[in-house]
């Protein structure tokens, strides 16, 4: 058994912080589901109406003007550093006893 096999309501992934790239978790159940956060223990804690309130009615308000800005935070180094640490790597693996043949 791996311990990537086994889940217990977060996965381990890569985010940005003012220093640089850390790592964090994405809760896969619970209250929080699909969020990054910086502690496992978050994933299973209640949300905060009030905080979620306030967010949804900056969202209306401000909507565009954050697009806009994250268009311009996507394309610093770190955050493109931190596409190529989060991308999942797969392996492609050849079967044992197969050769490849050799064109003349």
């Amino acid at each position: 058994m791996f311990i990537r096999e086994i889940t217990e309501g977060f996965t381990t992934t890569w985010g940005r912080n003012k220093g640089g790239i850390v790592r964090r978790y994405r809760c896969t159940d619970g209250p929080k589901k699909g969020r990054v956060v910086a502690k496992p223990q978050t994933c299973t804690s209640r949300t905060s109406s009030q905080k979620s309130n306030t967010l949804k009615r900056t969202r209306a308000m401000k909507g565009r003007g954050q697009q806009v800005k994250r268009s311009w935070r996507q394309r610093r180094p770190n955050s493109v550093r931190l596409k190529r640490f989060n991308k999942n790597r797969t392996r492609s693996i050849r079967r044992s006893g197969t050769r490849r043949r050799i064109r003349r």
